[in-house]
């Protein structure tokens, strides 16, 4: 008996901008540690993309941008629905607030399987609780076949907030490469301006969008109030914040008007992340909300132990006393003590980044993760039995 094997499904991704972040990052690796026998990728981006992520293509991804206009553009929905009638996808994955309106458009042009994936809030809604928008996810609701969160605190939101069915809900667990991510195996590199490292030198860093949500305010204020210390370990602080956004040129501002601007780097978009990840001691990200933060798992795989907000996802990924120290959203002065105890007790740091590590390797794998993603889109496009076919890749 001759056996057919099917061709593989087209799952369209449809996100905001496909640039430099962590949810971005984790859509690539999705897509390159999936089966491509059994599925298949586009991405549809409703504004654009840059050149990071451009070598996708070479996977046979197609990439089309929308080129949405900054507020309400209703033509946007016109060349998404065209989008998806010319690509016919078996399924589409929306991801977060901006990309939930394409449940509707998706259901309009014919797509059956529609995935719907919250990673984290934005600032015009932190908490998930603004009206407007919960009205909008609760009329899309019916028209989403499966939910996925990133972490338990977005799930239980999904269900409790939302509406939506607990079985229709998977938390799946962002991955990391821990491979491409590790920690650095002699003395770090001499990165920056002329100047900024010093041989005894102790680097705060952080990578990430630069915009609201981030508060990288509180970072450089925590900082500023470290650098201005009499503590001699004090003195030996530098500040790496890797990323471009609107707030980028308010922290510069903030730093020079200090005095402070040769003690800091901000370098803006960057390539060589896991580079820049080993010139640091300490990985710190103080933001206002957080899915599962991919960047806070990079640092983890690279050795370093984290200080983050008690915020989304960051307390079941940083264990304090463990791999880390939480501290309150929006208080420099609790964040600047917790980073001051890994400056003056540099064991505590080796021992936290050390068990950090060992950490994302035994529960963040990206074949893990892939896994999870792979068992919701079968349910989906193979209802009545699971489909044959290799796993992902390892």
């Amino acid at each position: 008996m001759t056996t057919f094997l099917e061709p593989p499904r087209l799952v369209v991704h449809l996100i905001h901008q496909l640039d430099i972040g962590g949810l971005e990052n984790g859509l690539i690796n999705l897509i390159k540690h999936m089966p491509p026998d059994r599925y298949r990728h586009a991405i549809v981006c409703l504004k654009d993309y840059s050149e990071y992520h451009a070598h996708i293509k070479t996977r046979g991804v197609e990439i089309i941008s929308l080129n949405k206009r900054e507020g309400k553009d209703w033509g946007h929905y016109l060349r998404l629905f065209r989008a998806l009638r010319a690509l016919q996808p078996d399924l589409i994955h929306t991801r977060n607030l901006c990309g939930i309106e394409g449940q509707l458009v998706a259901a309009l042009a014919g797509v059956k399987l529609r995935v719907h994936g919250e990673h984290g809030r934005d600032m015009s809604d932190l908490y998930g609780k603004r009206l407007k928008y919960k009205l909008l996810r609760r009329l899309l609701r019916p028209l989403i076949g499966h939910f996925i969160a990133v972490s338990a605190d977005l799930e239980h939101w999904l269900i409790d907030s939302v509406g939506a069915e607990p079985q229709k809900v998977s938390q799946i667990a962002n991955g990391v490469d821990s491979i491409q991510f590790h920690p650095r195996l002699g003395p770090p590199a001499a990165v920056g301006p002329a100047g900024f490292m010093q041989d005894n030198a102790f680097v705060i860093g952080s990578v990430g969008r630069m915009d609201e949500v981030k508060d990288y305010g509180t970072l450089v204020e925590a900082f500023l109030r470290l650098i201005a210390s009499p503590h001699p370990a004090h003195q030996r602080m530098r500040l790496l914040i890797v990323g471009d956004g609107p707030q980028r040129a308010a922290c510069l501002d903030t730093l020079t008007r200090a005095g402070a601007a040769h003690r800091a780097w901000l370098p803006g978009e960057r390539t060589d992340i896991a580079q820049l990840l080993r010139a640091m001691d300490l990985f710190v990200l103080p933001s206002l909300a957080e899915g599962s933060s991919n960047t806070i798992l990079e640092a983890m795989a690279s050795g370093l132990p984290v200080v983050a907000t008690a915020v989304g996802g960051n307390p079941v990924l940083v264990h304090p006393g463990f791999t880390g120290i939480l501290v309150p959203p929006r208080s420099p002065e609790l964040m600047a003590a917790a980073i001051a105890d890994y400056c003056r007790i540099p064991d505590m740091g080796a021992r936290h980044g050390m068990r950090a590590r060992s950490h994302v390797i035994a529960d963040h794998s990206l074949p893990e993760m892939a896994r999870g993603y792979l068992r919701v889109y079968d349910a989906l496009t193979h209802p009545h039995g699971p489909c044959p076919g290799p796993a992902p890749h390892s």
